[in-house]
């Protein structure tokens, strides 16, 4: 747990934004920023070579009844079956997005938003599929967004968020709020945390999405920053990965001096690989095989997604393909086909 987030709890501060918080805050980063940042090592990543990701995700008119059903028909043996078929060494799946869905439990978010019934999902979902995949030598990845769920807005309120750009989501390019949002971000550390110390070593990396207003709300000399942002993520796992998302940007950029790898969002223009490292961080990219994330059918040539992680692996990058995934935690056939030729084609 980070330095000011125990503050805050130890102190009993339940708003996080009262002047005894923020003394607390302050106080917790000048200990904190005594602490030497060290990269977690990577090699395992690079040793992969190539991964699978999946938003496993629900419409915000999902009620929290049909979302736990739907979590709990999620077949985990299947998918683990598909996946040891394709010989990934790792596997990322979304917590949950903007719709307010997670798929596993978390008593800190729903002591915050006080929705019920919960829309955190009773089965914990990550931890069945890490028992699963452990014995398979499969890593279990994590993504998660940097800010609230936009189409919740109850826990939008009750989480002190805001949209950094004028107007509301998903609005953009209307001129940047400037608001560091110092309290959301407490909160946030504190349901983070909770995850990372139930999921211990089991979770191997998080991939943090939306972090497009870094210089207003992480680039501070004390937390709430980046460095915090890091101390929640690896609180159960200090080895485990951590990437920050700008958007998608190309070149692929470090967006922080605390992420161990690069989110490396890609869309449509895929760049050279410089090398193994930018700025001191694992070069990876993310990227989709569908006609968009999580959807359609196969929008390139087996060729194609061969030579370009053929190229990626040789510079000393790392490649992470997005694919459908159904209700059900299954993956369309038509890529577990693509994925096999890669395994194939790639050893």
């Amino acid at each position: 747990m980070t330095l000011a987030i125990s503050l805050c709890l130890w102190y009993n501060i339940p708003a996080y934004n009262s002047q005894k918080a923020n003394n607390l805050i302050f106080i917790g980063g000048i200990l904190m920023n005594k602490i030497i940042h060290k990269k977690a090592n990577t090699d395992w990543l690079v040793d992969a070579k190539w991964g699978v990701f999946t938003h496993y995700l629900t419409g915000a008119e999902t009620s929290a009844k049909d979302w736990n059903d739907r979590v709990n028909k999620f077949d985990v043996p299947a998918l683990v079956q598909q996946l040891e078929s394709v010989g990934t060494a790792y596997y990322f799946i979304t917590i949950g997005q903007n719709s307010g869905h997670y798929c596993a439990p978390n008593n800190t978010y729903d002591d915050f938003v006080q929705i019920k019934p919960s829309k955190c999902s009773e089965r914990d979902l990550i931890k069945d599929l890490y028992e699963a995949l452990n014995p398979k030598g499969i890593k279990l990845m994590v993504y998660f967004p940097s800010g609230a769920p936009a189409a919740d807005v109850t826990a939008m309120q009750k989480l002190d968020w805001k949209w950094g750009y004028n107007g509301n989501w998903p609005a953009w390019n209307t001129g940047r709020t400037g608001e560091r949002l110092a309290t959301f971000q407490v909160k946030w550390e504190a349901i983070i945390t909770e995850w990372s110390l139930r999921w211990g070593k089991n979770v191997h990396g998080w991939w943090i999405d939306g972090c497009y207003f870094a210089d207003e709300m992480y680039m501070n000399p004390v937390p709430p920053n980046f460095k915090s942002f890091a101390e929640s993520l690896k609180a159960g796992n200090p080895e485990s990965l951590v990437a920050y998302n700008p958007g998608v940007l190309v070149p692929v950029i470090c967006h922080s001096e605390y992420e161990d790898y690069t989110a490396g969002e890609i869309s449509d223009a895929f760049p050279v690989c410089p090398g193994r490292y930018v700025k001191g961080a694992q070069y990876q990219i993310l990227s989709y095989l569908g006609n968009n994330w999580g959807g359609g059918i196969p929008r390139f040539p087996d060729e194609f997604v061969i030579g370009y992680t053929k190229h990626v692996n040789f510079k000393g990058g790392v490649v992470t393909w997005d694919v459908p995934i159904s209700e059900g935690g299954l993956i369309p056939e038509l890529f577990i086909d693509q994925l096999t030729a890669l395994k194939n084609a790639i050893k």
